[in-house]
């Protein structure tokens, strides 16, 4: 095989945007660890978020405010160790960005040169515009997330769909915008209105990648751990669960024990 053949191409902002342009849609999952990105990336998925849901489903927290920078760091040198192909973004966390620009950009920084990871992701609009600008002047690549952000629960009081009423899905499209003009480029969109995620996918130029925003816009993320029936007791409407691995992790462990119990294992087979 020539150089040329066996050539990796690499997902990059420029080839997302392409993707948006001629119709092809965008694959996204969380990934927290080295073995699970290698899988996903070995499987072609586009872009691998490292996301602050590791609070949930990697540390057991309830919501993911209480996640830290070095903590965020950590899940993301993993996961780029593991990749040859795919994009990876990272989650600022919680109390990293949000009314401080410079924490936001020292913050992006940090992640770049300590995990060699691709871009960041911001949660909001207008309200921490001045931080996006301040990361993106540093040549950072920043993804949006807009609708249900779940960093603000505590203002929200409920996980809900947003974007419901008038007011607020007008707000949301002016913040999309927003974000594009500014250099974002990409778009979360989590559990709006299906018809109002079409809305801005086909108002905007940047790639839009849904979450609960149904099949108009321009790519899929969902949670690893929830697509994989991992965490098989949350099971909203938007999530098709593609296996049902915790009740086969806990059949193989119970075999396991029951192995061990028995002294079935290990046979003569399984020593030295």
């Amino acid at each position: 095989m020539s150089a040329a053949q066996g050539e990796i191409k690499k997902v990059t902002t420029h080839k997302l945007k392409e993707m948006k342009q001629r119709g092809e849609k965008i694959s996204m999952l969380t990934g927290y660890d080295y073995s699970m990105a290698k899988i996903l990336d070995d499987a072609g998925i586009d872009i691998i978020l490292v996301g602050d849901s590791a609070s949930n489903v990697m540390a057991g927290h309830e919501t993911t405010l209480p996640i830290t920078l070095d903590q965020m760091i950590y899940h993301a040198q993993s996961v780029v160790r593991a990749i040859n192909r795919c994009f990876v973004v990272v989650d600022l966390p919680f109390g990293s960005y949000q009314g401080n620009s410079l924490e936001a950009l020292n913050a992006s920084i940090r992640i770049m040169k300590e995990t060699g990871g691709h871009g960041v992701k911001m949660e909001g609009g207008k309200e921490i515009g001045e931080s996006v600008i301040r990361v993106l002047t540093a040549g950072i690549p920043v993804m949006g997330h807009l609708g249900l952000t779940p960093q603000s629960i505590y203002k929200f009081g409920t996980y809900t769909v947003r974007a419901k009423e008038e007011e607020e899905a007008e707000r949301l499209v002016e913040d999309a915008k927003y974000l594009e003009s500014i250099g974002c480029f990409a778009l979360v969109l989590e559990k709006i209105p299906a018809s109002l995620a079409k809305l801005v996918s086909e108002s905007i130029s940047i790639p839009v990648i849904g979450i609960g925003a149904g099949p108009h816009v321009d790519g899929q993320v969902l949670v690893t751990h929830d697509m994989l029936g991992i965490t098989h007791e949350f099971k909203p409407r938007f999530l098709r669960q593609y296996l049902h691995l915790y009740d086969e992790i806990k059949k193989a462990t119970q075999q396991y024990i029951a192995d061990v119990k028995s002294k079935d294992f290990p046979n003569d087979k399984e020593q030295y």
